[in-house]
């Protein structure tokens, strides 16, 4: 059984390609990074280390990879592929589509390929639907029609913290214990091979969100919180007791919303929540707030972790103050090396603050979530320590 997995990252090896190794597949890795696709041919596998008291290593073998580059090779693997997956950020869906799209075409052209699963594995909602259309895009109508009967394109959710690392060894990748990778199974062909560690459910929109607004919502506000009060990683802004009480006021909000969206037990839920708290307080982990909090734009955006929650609350009769905190904070990270936040850096410089909110998230003036975010901006303002 062979997988074309897209990215080979530290996400790609540590996360995806680990499960889907130790679920019996060749895999096969795509990416644009020459020393990456370099090495795992030579090598053919490469170690991940648990960030627990153990410090438990698993090697995993039998892995090779292409160059992005060579496009006619891609789209061979994926011809021949049981199966694809990507982890590259969803920015980069249509960047890869061009690969799967003509694979597509060959294997049909082939006219003896089985059914083929394309799994987008990002921080996203509806991610394989979105690259569904990116591929199909590259395809002729007859095609398109073709590719119905043979080519399904579950979406999922994944969930695994992997901070930015430098080990001597480039292929080494660290990773924190838990994982969580759930596909939509009522999207699924007949007769699919179950992939070892997969939660699969008829229902994946209330998995996508709880993990979305609680991980990533979480993770997010620990990063801009401690950015804001000059903490270098999130396990230290995690030690800040003021932090820790902030993130969990935001979480209770969005809690109360998925609890009342999609009847979660709330005894659940909390435990649920409290598990992720101390995720991001792993002491064998290091992770940067500037990598966590990077692109504060697209976690700006109205469907993102911060704004879609709050609406949804504010919809259900509740004033979702933290979370208009969050927004605030995250309006204030302005670290220099990140181009999303000098863009709503010179957008405030140039038009005000009302303006960039209004522009980020996409929530008029006339608002009341427009309002509490100033007033919430200018109180973080006065707290933030100046690096």
């Amino acid at each position: 059984m062979k997988v074309v997995h897209f990215g080979a990252g530290n996400i790609g090896r540590g996360f995806i390609g680990l499960l889907l190794s130790q679920s019996g597949y060749e895999v096969v890795f795509v990416d644009v990074s020459d020393e990456l696709v370099s090495r795992l041919q030579e090598k053919q596998q490469y170690v991940v280390n648990l960030a627990n008291d153990e410090r438990e290593q698993i090697v995993v073998s039998g892995v090779t990879a292409i160059n992005g580059k060579e496009p006619e090779r891609v789209a061979e693997a994926v011809a021949q592929a049981d199966l694809v997956t990507t982890a590259v950020g969803v920015n980069v869906l249509k960047h890869i589509a061009e690969g799967i799209a003509r694979g597509i075409e060959k294997r049909l052209e082939s006219g003896g390929a089985g059914p083929l699963h394309v799994i987008a594995c990002e921080n996203a909602i509806g991610g394989s639907t979105q690259l569904k259309e990116h591929v199909y895009e590259r395809l002729n109508e007859e095609l398109r029609s073709k590719a119905d009967a043979i080519v399904a394109f579950p979406d999922a959710a994944v969930d695994r913290i992997v901070p930015i690392q430098h080990h001597e060894d480039p292929l080494m990748v660290t990773v924190e214990p838990y994982c969580e990778w759930v596909v939509d199974r009522s999207r699924m062909l007949p007769g699919a091979r179950p992939i070892q560690g997969v939660h699969y459910v008829d229902e994946l929109e209330p998995y996508i969100e709880r993990k979305l607004f609680t991980v990533n919502t979480g993770h997010c506000c620990a990063a801009y919180l401690g950015y804001i009060y000059g903490y270098g990683t999130i396990q230290d802004s995690m030690a800040d007791a003021g932090i820790v009480a902030k993130v969990q006021a935001v979480l209770e909000e969005t809690g109360a919303m998925l609890i009342g969206k999609y009847g979660f037990d709330r005894t659940e839920h909390e435990q649920y929540v409290a598990k992720i708290v101390g995720r991001f307080q792993n002491p064998h982990l290091t992770d940067e707030v500037v990598r966590v909090g990077r692109s504060p734009i697209r976690k700006l955006s109205p469907n993102d972790r911060l704004v879609r929650p709050a609406l949804q609350l504010y919809e259900m009769g509740t004033a979702p103050v933290h979370l208009a905190g969050a927004m605030a904070a995250a309006l204030l990270f302005d670290y220099p090396e990140d181009p999303e936040a000098q863009e709503i850096q010179a957008e405030i410089r140039a038009n005000g603050l009302a303006a960039a909110i209004s522009k980020f998230t996409a929530i008029g003036e006339e608002h009341p979530i427009h309002r509490s975010v100033i007033r919430e901006y200018e109180r973080l303002q006065r707290l933030a320590v100046r690096k």
